[in-house]
């Protein structure tokens, strides 16, 4: 199964109002599950693994707003700010752990080469580092939630 035929399925379950289905083929076995109508977990798992057989995973995550997602797309830009964006797909976290005090704030000064954030991706913790030197104009995300690669994350006006 591919990843069109894998996201069909997911489509088909949300309009049929399912809450689980579950899909097993020879190399690999699908469970869908959906709370309140919302998608759920979606995993993908070999029913027979061997070592030259790729393994899939799949995550679904709810649905957004579409209108939360044009604004999360279209940070607000009055030409004289920079906006820094994720270097990869993961977590973002503003700072270094949950007691900790964040990297920077909304009126913060930075400069280039200092760490901002950390995005989390495959168990390891990625500090991010500033592009540029500048004041934070506007933190784009909340902590402790998912960045794709290129999402804006920080509007900066340079010095």
């Amino acid at each position: 199964m591919n990843l069109k035929e894998i996201q069909e399925l997911i489509k088909f379950v949300s309009k049929a109002g399912v809450s689980e289905v579950e899909l097993q083929q020879k190399d690999f076995k699908i469970v869908i599950k959906t709370t309140n109508g919302e998608h759920g977990a979606v995993s993908a798992a070999p029913h027979v693994v061997s070592v030259a057989q790729p393994v899939a995973h799949v995550a679904a995550a709810p649905v957004a707003a579409p209108q939360a997602e044009a604004a999360a797309e279209k940070p607000v830009d009055n030409g004289k700010t920079i906006t820094i964006k994720s270097p990869m797909i993961g977590t973002f976290y503003r700072s270094s752990g949950p007691d900790k005090p964040s990297y920077v704030n909304v009126g913060d000064e930075i400069k280039q080469g200092s760490v901002i954030c950390i995005i989390e991706a495959m168990k390891l913790f990625n500090e991010i580092e500033a592009e540029v030197s500048g004041r934070i104009v506007k933190v784009l995300i909340d902590d402790s939630s998912p960045v794709e690669y290129d999402q804006p994350l920080f509007l900066v006006e340079p010095y």
